[in-house]
């Protein structure tokens, strides 16, 4: 392992966080010598962040556990633009009602992993709206437009994906860069930002701010990205078949949540561990050993360390215990688990149901299931579409257990 004089980049380079950086000697020199202040920038396109956005987060928090100041930049200027990277078409256009609501939405989880507050090393979130809104468009144009030239702009892959697909890319999007590197600029001008960090998707983007800075204002600026996280099995970070893994728990249910993290593949927990929990690196080592039905133990540790980040103990301590019952055959139905409630006499579709749950995506798919044998009440299978759900499947609490193969679970309760 590389020698670092600093304990920010020792110990992202410890947790798997480092991918590429614009000058990685240099930036351990200055985060050895004083307080670095660093941000990455979150757009605002839903009421919450997810699971592939949690890397970035987790770089914040390793930033400030080493004695450095981070920052959560909002995108409420930039969201109107919509960040051409990654993507294979024009997002739509959210107005500036939707997307502050979505702020405020969001502004909630980074509480869960960052510290806040007025101090030298306490976090603090921002707005780019606050400037970008401002902004006089031609002034803008000829003091910060002059120093991006279009042909590099045309190499970057964001921009060459969708040329070279013949998929559209509006002039709109186009600008997305040059507003994300002044955004770089603006955050040192009012806050002495010298890092940004991000996915290593985000190295072009993040690259140009470094080089606005320094070609408008001879700015020391640096740029840190992490690897994009995949699976070992080659899938993205996040997602799954009901949809993405969301950090609310107004989102995703505590257990859903931890369940997630407990379906982890068995190469992926040591770096799982070490990316998204703050366990000693000394535990990890052990955890990571463990082979054959020993790695669910660690599993079952992941699942709750990454749980209490996001949703507390008590959430995590619950999901736990609502897995014990559900796999272990404890008693009664998991109080943590998602819920399906109809009122006493009726007799719901199985079919209805799954879907409602989310544990079909439409009644085609829970059809397939039922005639794949995938479906159980009661761990007895559903044996026909037309399956209902009666007062005889009820437990003396009124409740019932249904799932959709090995490891997604609900409940559903007569009221």
């Amino acid at each position: 392992m590389p020698h670092f004089k600093s304990d920010f980049l020792r110990v992202m380079h410890e947790r798997g966080h480092v991918h590429q950086c614009t000058d990685l000697e240099s930036l351990d020199e200055k985060a050895s010598k004083g307080i670095v202040t660093g941000y990455i920038g979150f757009d605002a396109t839903a009421d919450s962040l997810h699971v592939g956005n949690l890397a970035g987060i987790m770089m914040l928090r390793r930033l400030q556990q080493t004695g450095h100041r981070p920052i959560a930049l909002m995108g409420g200027g930039t969201t109107k633009v919509g960040d051409p990277s990654g993507k294979t078409e024009t997002r739509q256009l959210m107005s500036d009602v939707q997307i502050a609501a979505n702020i405020a939405s969001i502004k909630g989880i980074f509480t869960n992993y960052l510290t806040f507050g007025g101090g030298a090393k306490d976090a603090f979130m921002v707005n780019n709206a606050d400037w970008l809104d401002t902004l006089g468009y031609i002034p803008f144009l000829r003091e910060v437009g002059a120093h991006f030239t279009i042909n590099r702009m045309l190499t970057f892959d964001s921009v060459k994906m969708r040329l070279d697909r013949e998929q559209p890319l509006t002039f709109l999007e186009f600008n997305y860069m040059i507003m994300q590197g002044y955004d770089f600029v603006e955050l040192h001008k009012r806050y002495g930002c010298a890092l940004q960090m991000g996915g290593s998707d985000q190295w072009g983007n993040i690259v140009n701010g470094v080089e606005l800075g320094r070609r408008m204002k001879d700015l020391e600026l640096f740029g840190l990205t992490t690897p994009l996280i995949t699976t070992a099995s080659g899938a993205k970070m996040g997602k799954t078949a009901a949809g993405a893994v969301w950090l609310k728990k107004e989102r995703l249910s505590s257990y859903d949540y931890w369940q997630f993290w407990r379906n982890t593949e068995d190469a992926d927990v040591g770096r799982f561990l070490k990316l998204f929990t703050d366990l000693p690196l000394e535990e990890i080592g052990r955890l990571e050993k463990l082979r054959d039905a020993e790695i669910n133990e660690a599993k079952k540790i992941l699942a709750f360390e990454a749980t209490k980040l996001a949703h507390g103990a008590e959430a995590a301590e619950a999901a736990a215990e609502t897995a014990r019952q559900v796999f272990e055959g404890g008693e009664g139905q998991g109080g943590d688990l998602p819920t399906y409630e109809f009122p006493r006499g009726t007799t719901p579709l199985v079919v209805d149901v799954v879907v409602t749950l989310g544990l079909a995506a439409s009644r085609g798919e829970a059809k397939r299931l039922i005639e794949q044998g995938g479906l159980r009440l009661n761990d007895a299978a559903v044996t026909g579409l037309t399956a209902t759900i009666g007062e005889s499947d009820l437990d003396a609490s009124g409740a019932a257990r249904l799932s959709a193969g090995k490891k997604r679970h609900a409940v559903v309760r007569a009221v």
